[in-house]
């Protein structure tokens, strides 16, 4: 079994084409859970990074509630 590489908030931004502002926002909002810590900085495995950027597009694709 491999580990999964982790990636720091600027590199998990990077590669969900978004800032690093988003990523803290689905931290803050629960849609990501860091894997671990380096010093202060949070890491994320990179499949949970890509499935809380599905699931918040996918709330913004809905459209207006009416």
């Amino acid at each position: 079994m491999t580990t999964p590489t982790l990636v720091t908030t600027a590199i998990a931004a990077q590669e969900a084409a978004v800032s690093p502002d988003a990523v803290r926002k689905w931290v803050q909002h629960k849609h990501l859970a860091p894997a671990g810590r380096r010093g202060r900085a949070h890491l994320f495995r990179l499949e949970d990074v890509f499935a809380a950027e599905r699931a918040t597009r996918r709330g913004h694709e809905r459209g207006p509630c009416i």
